[in-house]
Parts: C-alpha cells; sequence; structure tokens
C-alpha cells in the first residue's frame, strides 16, 4: 500500500544505490531539504542545455523516452518507499520542464523564462493539474501532473515568443 506522508521529516529515504531510485530522485537533486522540485528543475536546465541542440525530431525521441521511462521508475521508486508522489521524486519535473523547452527559441532568456513558467504552473497547478494530481495514481499519476504544467509552460512560452 502506498501512503501519504505529510512531515518531509518522516519521509523514507531513498537507496540512491538503485538505479530507480537515484533516477527518480534527479541523481540526488530530490533529495535537497530544501524546494527539491525546484532543485529537480535545475537539474533539467543543465540536461536541456545539450539537448537544445538536437533535430526537433530527435528530441522529440529523447523527450518520449524520458516520459515512458519516467512513468517506470517513478511508480517503482515510490512503490519501495511506500509514498506516492514522495517530494523527492523529480523525474516528473525534468519531464515537465524538457517538456516545456520543445521547439522554444533560443538563448538563456528563453531557458529562464521557460523554467519560471515551469515552475509556476507546477506549484500553483490550476485545473486540471491539481485535479490530475490528485486522482492519477501510480507511475503515471506523478509524471501527469507535471507534463500538463509542462504543456501549460510551453504554451505560454510559444506564445510570448510570438507576441515578442
Amino acid at each position: 500500500m502506498v501512503s501519504t506522508i505529510s512531515s518531509r521529516d518522516a519521509l523514507p529515504k531513498p537507496s540512491l544505490d538503485k538505479p530507480s531510485h537515484l533516477l527518480a530522485f534527479g541523481f540526488g537533486a530530490g533529495c535537497s531539504p530544501k524546494a527539491p522540485g525546484t532543485m529537480g528543475t535545475l537539474l533539467a536546465v543543465g540536461l536541456y542545455l545539450p539537448l537544445s541542440h538536437l533535430s526537433l525530431p530527435l528530441y522529440l525521441a529523447v523527450l518520449v523516452t524520458v516520459v515512458v521511462v519516467g512513468i517506470w521508475i517513478c511508480d517503482r521508486a515510490s512503490r519501495d518507499l511506500g509514498v506516492h508522489d514522495h517530494p523527492g521524486i523529480v523525474w516528473d519535473e525534468i519531464a515537465g520542464y524538457l517538456l516545456t523547452m520543445l521547439a522554444a527559441p533560443t538563448g538563456w532568456v528563453w531557458i529562464a523564462v521557460g523554467f519560471g513558467l515551469f515552475r509556476l504552473f507546477d506549484i500553483w497547478k490550476p485545473w486540471p493539474i491539481g485535479w490530475l494530481d490528485r486522482r492519477v495514481s501510480g507511475g503515471l499519476g506523478i509524471m501527469l501532473d507535471d507534463l500538463v504544467a509542462g504543456l501549460f509552460a510551453a504554451a505560454c512560452l510559444q506564445g510570448l515568443a510570438l507576441w515578442l
């Protein structure tokens, strides 16, 4: 049974020697005592930089792989730890940010704006993001709300790029 634990101090610690935990916790970024989701998104920025030079079809292939693998590793880590959507699981933030940056304009300003927009939607969780977060379980549920936040952020980023 996977439970929900409210106190971060009471949360079980991941075993970063397990590949699923290492990936789900963003190579340790999710172990940050403060703002693990933000730390995971910062890691995603670092991963995005070399990926941004890929062709669109290759970037999409990487993104799909990140999402499919993410559903499995988030589910595995969640089950191992007995906590649905442990705050330290940040693979979903990685996938959400990479989706945000799909076909984004180049440059540090756009990277930063994408970061801000993704964090805004991931934290704020407007409908349907919050609804999905509360109602879809397992690895898909962990990933889905961040992917929709990434879609919202991508739409805003593309709209801003067109406007400017």
